[in-house]
């Protein structure tokens, strides 16, 4: 097959691999590859696409994190104490290491989690069922802090 010299080249001329945000809207709203391409390929961790829920959970986990600084706080105010030893040694020093801390070692854990959303931990349980846990637990320790709250008055 030969090709015609006269025929013109109607390839799009921009190129398509810039970075932009619309790249991040665009590959999070319509990215291909929601599952594993071959048989076999179980085995890679990271995919382009993850499921909203993950986004909900980890949005979720940071800002029930922040309401569970901000409480903590307030309940500090009022005579109780620091039960974690790390965040008391934390809040010893400055209420600004104490909120800095808390909040990185949330998120780092929140990245860690969804980065392995996929793998399996001892080969059972998903990986991303621990930000549901993590999510639970947060949810009730900061109803605990609102009810300890009301009763201090």
């Amino acid at each position: 097959m030969e090709l015609n010299p006269i025929t013109p080249d109607k390839r799009d001329a921009s190129e398509r691999r810039i970075f932009s945000w619309r790249t991040v809207l665009f590959g999070f709203a319509l990215s291909r590859r929601h599952v594993y391409r071959r048989f076999g390929d179980d085995q890679v961790i990271f995919l382009d696409w993850h499921h909203p829920w993950l986004f909900f959970l980890s949005v979720g986990i940071m800002l029930l994190s922040v309401t569970d600084a901000f409480l903590t706080l307030l309940l500090l105010e009022r005579g109780m104490i620091e039960a974690n030893p790390v965040m008391r040694l934390a809040m010893g020093q400055s209420t600004t290491l104490f909120v800095g801390t808390k909040l990185a070692m949330t998120a780092f854990g929140i990245l860690v989690l969804v980065f392995l959303a996929k793998q399996h931990f001892l080969n059972r349980f998903r990986t991303g069922l621990f930000l549901t846990v993590f999510f639970s637990a947060y949810a009730c320790l900061v109803c605990y802090e609102l009810v300890s709250l009301f009763r201090l008055g």
